[in-house]
């Protein structure tokens, strides 16, 4: 705690406060006081201190006779009791103390009850920081005893004691054989509790000796008394040698010092006070004549004492014209009564009024001032003057309403800009919904406009742009507002219109008007526009909405041509609106998981209907929609660049649940892995893998990666020396949906596939009386034999297909009439059940 010198030392007496009878033994105190680890003990009769033993009065005691430890306490105590009230400032208290060489204050209130003590150990340790910040000396060296005593450790008690009296030392450095120690005086005061017969003091030392480099900060001395809960340091200089010692006594002479330095600081300060008091005032003077703005000062009754050069400047009236009338003397006569009425009533209650009045100069002209009036009262709250202080303002406000004009209106076409058509927007939906009419936001963006600025030049650019607003303007009604919201972008607000049909009118007329010819600074040429139309209140009921779906009209004008306006579709809007909040939800599942897991969809052996292996398939529970069927989430993942992300999470869950599968003893089989073309074509995607399949401590046999044709589309050389290299680790390698591609006998003899998948558009042509298909497949069942390869029939979702399929060299089928894909839990179930 950091307490200030100038707070009073009730903030940090001691409250509780020791005491005992006057017949109290000696040892009987002195037990009291090392049991509640107290410096003082005060001694009471009938409510009252009549004296006080201290740890320093223990160095008196006659430790040769053993039988002094038996007296009563009143022998031993030192009378009168030192009191201070609870009101002293720790400063006082402090001088009180170093002036009668004191150790202790008993603390008194108002009633003259003691209430409390206060020691010098108090002080050292709550006194703030200053002490030990100011000058050289807040060091160790400046602040401690030199030459302190040093006593044989042989001695017995009585003899130390005796010499740490005669020293006038509280503590003294004992030699105990190859080290030091300390003895102070609460050392004896134990020794007095205990009632020991006089022993040599090496056995009564505390030791190790605890010590500080004299060079050290003061603030450091008094962190380590405290944190080691000791009165004394040992001071060592550079080599060693114990050259002082330090105590909370020693510390606290620092304070008296400091209490006088900063009570002559605080007359020196109040002497450069006063003089900076005169200073000010001639400052303020030369202030008041030098202002810029006119100062009048009036008496309690408005008459005026007081104006500065300025208000001459301002008002052509010299002191001498106006001293003792009142202000009416500048009255313009453009405020009535009921204004000043006011303006006075305002003052008087509140002491203030600020606002602007119309004046007269003395040659007659108008102005408009800025007033200030303040009433300056005395100490009883009687107003004794009022002070005025004022400006012109008159061509403020002519800049005012520039400024105001270039607020709302574009810099170079001066149209309206966004905020003014807002507004126009807004009072117009009023009208037409008391009207019951129509209105119409035309979104106008010119094409190519960015193409003739950088090839001809801004300066061009800001020509074609004030060309074009004169010539929309020319075609638009005289109620309508054409605005520019910036760059090549404006917007038409048609109010009472009759419909889209007269809406899409004006929209040709000014696609025409802007596609005409140009010829601008020797250069001639043409552009476009695109216009998207929103109506009221079909397309929106504020100004925002309105200008937002006239904006979507206008880019879907763009992708569909440009040179051509489009009307608002909220369906179509919806749509976009549907498509951007599916993409972030997809986003948020593929980043932290929620909502993604695998299905497992079987795949068996033809002759014997065995599970051998099963393809992973992802499924997305959307949070409110619920399940999303693949063919459009991927699709969106495909559009949007999730794509990567999402094939790495199933990598990651295809593999979790396979650890899940062997940690509870299930007999893993091969499971597929659908591979997308970016993320087949990752840089370093095999050692990618790889990394993988080591951290889940899968076999690589267990995993085969399924690809399609298109896949390795001009890219068959690469693809091969992937396909190879994922061979290499282990993993199996799929062609799925074969047959539908660019099939290729080449590029299939080439690739390191195990196997392919018939695709089930050819599955579901089968029929017995249809020829095409099951010659197809025949063709494909019996390619891939020769070329060593198992064919897998997918998509088999009736009896009639699977034996049909018995006719063909087929390895594997995989479809509904087998099992749908199912969750990680329920395929457990069929590796628990194969």
């Amino acid at each position: 705690m950091t307490i200030h010198q100038d707070l009073p030392i009730s903030r940090i007496m001691q409250t509780s406060i020791l005491h005992c009878a006057a017949d109290t033994p000696l040892y009987q105190a002195a037990k009291r006081m090392t049991e509640r680890h107290c410096s003082s003990i005060v001694i009471m009769e009938n409510q009252k201190a009549v004296g006080i033993w201290t740890e320093h009065d223990a160095l008196t005691i006659n430790f040769d006779t053993p039988s002094a430890l038996m007296r009563p306490i009143a022998d031993f105590m030192s009378a009168p009791v030192y009191t201070a009230t609870h009101q002293m400032l720790l400063s006082e208290a402090t001088l009180l103390l170093n002036t009668h060489k004191l150790r202790h204050l008993l603390i008194i209130n108002e009633e003259q009850q003691p209430i409390g003590i206060l020691s010098q150990t108090d002080i050292a340790v709550n006194q703030g920081l200053e002490p030990y910040l100011r000058l050289r000396l807040r060091e160790v060296h400046a602040a401690m005893r030199c030459n302190p005593l040093i006593i044989d450790g042989s001695l017995n008690l009585a003899e130390a004691a005796l010499q740490m009296r005669n020293h006038h030392q509280d503590a003294a450095i004992i030699l105990c054989n190859d080290q030091l120690g300390i003895i102070t005086e609460r050392d004896i005061v134990s020794f007095i509790a205990n009632q020991s017969d006089d022993t040599p003091v090496k056995y009564l030392a505390s030791q190790p000796l605890i010590s500080i480099e004299a060079t050290a900060p003061l603030i450091n001395a008094r962190d380590l008394l405290i944190d080691h809960r000791v009165r004394h340091l040992a001071v060592h200089n550079n080599d060693g040698d114990i050259i002082g010692l330090l105590g909370f006594s020693d510390i606290l002479h620092g304070a008296e010092y400091l209490y006088l330095a900063a009570l002559r600081d605080a007359l020196k300060q109040r002497d450069q006070a006063l003089a900076r008091s005169n200073q000010n005032l001639q400052l303020a003077e030369r202030v008041i004549d030098s202002s810029l703005e006119g100062i009048i000062i009036t008496d309690a009754a408005a008459c005026i004492e007081f104006v500065n050069p300025a208000f001459t400047h301002l008002t052509g009236y010299s002191l001498d014209d106006v001293l003792g009338k009142t202000p009416n003397v500048l009255g313009s006569g453009r405020q009535d009564a009921a204004f000043y009425e006011q303006m006075w009533n305002t003052l008087k209650a509140d002491g203030y009024w600020r606002g602007e009045v119309w004046n007269r100069r003395k040659s007659g002209e108008l102005y408009l001032e800025l007033l200030t009036i303040t009433a300056i009262r005395d100490d009883m709250g009687i107003t004794q003057h009022y002070a005025g202080l004022f400006s012109d303002i008159t061509h403020m406000r002519e800049n005012e309403e520039q400024i105001r004009h270039l607020a709302y209106y574009d810099v170079l076409t001066r149209l309206p800009n966004r905020r003014l058509l807002e507004d126009r927007i807004t009072l117009a939906i009023r009208h037409a919904h008391r009207a019951t009419e129509q209105l119409a936001v035309i979104f106008i963006d010119l094409d190519h406009f960015k193409q003739v600025n950088d090839a001809l030049g801004h300066a061009l650019g800001d020509d074609l742009l004030l060309s074009v607003a004169e010539r929309m303007t020319a075609k638009l009604r005289e109620d309508d507002t054409l605005a520019r919201l910036g760059g090549d972008e404006f917007i038409a607000l048609l109010p009472n219109i009759n419909g889209f049909s007269e809406a899409s009118t004006v929209a040709q007329r000014l696609i025409d008007a802007v596609g005409a010819p140009y010829t601008l600074h020797g250069h001639s040429f043409r552009i476009g526009s695109s216009l998207g139309i929103s109506l009221y209140p079909d397309d929106g009921s504020t100004s925002e909405a309105l200008i937002q779906h006239a904006d979507a009209a206008m880019y879907r004008a763009k992708r569909e041509g440009r040179n051509t306006y489009r009307l608002y579709q909220a369906a179509v809007d919806q749509q976009a609106r549907d498509q951007l909040s599916m993409e972030t939800a997809l986003r948020n599942a593929v980043e932290t998981g929620e909502g993604l897991y695998m299905a497992y969809q079987p795949l068996v052996q033809r002759n014997n209907r065995q599970l051998a292996s099963a393809e992973a398939l992802v499924r997305w529970r959307h949070p409110q929609r619920g399940l999303i069927p693949p063919g459009e989430f991927i699709p969106l993942a495909e559009r949007s660049g999730l794509i990567l992300p999402l094939g790495e999470k199933v990598i990651d869950l295809v593999l979790a649940d396979m650890r899940a599968w062997k940690a509870t003893g299930k007999k893993l089989i091969s499971v597929a892995i659908n591979l997308s073309t970016a993320q087949f074509w990752q840089s370093n995607f095999v050692n990618h893998i790889s990394q993988k399949l080591r951290d889940s401590q899968l076999s690589p046999a267990l995993i085969t990666f399924e690809l399609t044709e298109s896949m390795l589309l001009n890219r068959e050389a690469e693809g091969a020396t992937l396909l190879k290299q994922l061979r290499a680790l282990g993993c199996g390698i799929a062609l799925d949906d074969f047959g539908t591609g660019y099939s290729s006998l080449s590029y299939l003899h080439n690739i390191p596939a195990h196997s392919l998948k018939i695709d089930r558009s050819f599955i579901e042509a089968l029929h017995p009386q249809e020829n095409s298909s099951r010659t197809i497949v025949a063709a494909i069942a019996s390619l891939a034999r020769e070329l060593g390869l198992k064919v897998v029939a997918e998509g088999v979702e009736t009896e009639q297909q699977w034996n049909l399929l018995g006719e063909y060299a087929i390895d594997f089928i995989q479809g509904f009439y087998i099992a749908k894909p199912q969750p990680a839990s329920h395929f457990a179930e069929l590796l628990e059940a194969n």
